[in-house]
């Protein structure tokens, strides 16, 4: 299939800046023993999974539903979970696919610790240490008051037979620097017991993938704590698996003026990549640069209801007009497991770029995946 034929909007994931970054990952692993695992909230696509299966430990899940898609599409390769909290019914689902279970608190770990044991499943406990470098308190699971661990005061360390290890996620689109910082802390509160453990995870919001990302101090932070307690290491990063190797293509529908210029596109920041208002952030554009930068500056907008449904200001070579495309780029992660249909907007295809160059329509959308949700 020709890119020039699949009608916008659509998601196309580049399998060679997939194995790209897949081959990063892999040489961490081989340079320091540690086990990586993708994170699937970043990146769910599973028509990729047997390959980033070749690279990768397994998968780690935040819901049953993510569970058994890692262990249905990646067979053969371990199935992590952490919830804050897990429902009886799913618990019994769990017990069934998961090879590690890392609980919220000691309260869920004895309401479920005589179910789970003689399973063989290893558990663990996510920690806080409160400590992180995350300035914004919805992506920072260490803030005050928050729900995402166990906290020094109230770790109990006569409560730990049956558990294998200690689990903490503290970061978010971070360099290693932050990370071996965070390592000192960790290990200042909880050393004590790291050492009577068997693993540690160090969880996600790893970069590794980014180009400026210091590999040499990610192998030094892991290798800390494996020369130094002898504990197998896990990391579960999901941006890193799939940064920078998708696009989201639209066209524009109409230009407007309201003392700016306006393109309203068939691509919706809310709908379609949500973290563009949630973050916020302004996501690159292909051949396009910041206003004023270039003679012609628009307003990219989405087609929704939404008054606040604005992607960012750009300048561009040549004026707009309808029919023409906008590409936006590192569209893969965070994108497809988060959009939506808000006011009955249609969802994105999925294209997958191979190796040799072709294309291939993964999956297309339609009313029936709208109306079947309601």
């Amino acid at each position: 299939m020709k890119q020039s034929d699949i009608k916008t909007p659509y998601y196309l994931i580049d399998e060679n800046l997939i194995i790209k970054n897949l081959e990063i990952l892999k040489s961490v692993s081989d340079k320091t023993g540690a086990k990586i695992l993708l994170a699937q909230k970043a990146f769910s696509m599973y028509s990729l999974y047997p390959l980033i299966g070749k690279y990768l430990a397994g998968t780690t899940a935040s819901s049953l539903f993510e569970a058994k898609l890692g262990h249905e599409e990646m067979p053969g390769t371990e199935t992590h979970i952490y919830a804050p909290a897990y429902s009886d019914e799913d618990f019994s689902e769990i017990i069934k696919i998961c090879d590690h279970i890392v609980f919220n608190s000691f309260s869920q770990w004895n309401k479920y610790k005589n179910i789970v044991s003689g399973t063989g499943i290893e558990c663990g406990i996510r920690i806080n240490p409160e400590y992180s470098e995350i300035e914004t308190d919805i992506y920072n699971p260490c803030f005050k008051g928050s729900r995402m661990g166990v906290t020094l005061r109230n770790f109990e360390h006569s409560n730990l037979d049956g558990i294998s290890g200690l689990h903490f996620h503290t970061m978010c689109e971070q360099n290693s620097d932050v990370l071996w910082r965070t390592v000192q802390k960790v290990d200042e509160k909880f050393g004590k017991y790291i050492k009577n453990m068997e693993w540690i995870n160090m969880g996600g919001g790893h970069h590794i993938t980014r180009e400026d990302y210091d590999i040499e101090l990610l192998c030094k932070s892991i290798n800390y704590f494996s020369d130094k307690y002898g504990v197998a290491v896990y990391l579960e990063p999901g941006e890193a698996v799939a940064l920078n190797a998708g696009y989201l293509t639209s066209s524009v529908m109409d230009i407007i003026n309201n003392e700016i210029d306006i393109a309203i596109l068939d691509t919706s920041a809310a709908c379609h990549m949500p973290d563009v208002l949630e973050m916020p952030y302004r996501p690159n554009v292909i051949d396009a640069g910041n206003p004023g930068e270039y003679p012609y500056t628009y307003r990219l907008a989405g087609p929704t209801c939404l008054a606040g449904d604005i992607i960012g200001d750009y300048s561009f070579k040549e004026p707009l007009k309808p029919g023409d495309k906008i590409t936006f780029c590192d569209m893969a992660i965070y994108t497809t497991v988060k959009n939506n249909t808000f006011n009955g907007i249609n969802l994105p295809s999925i294209v997958l770029r191979h190796q040799n160059g072709d294309t291939e329509l993964i999956k297309t959308f339609g009313y029936q995946d709208f109306k079947s949700r309601l």
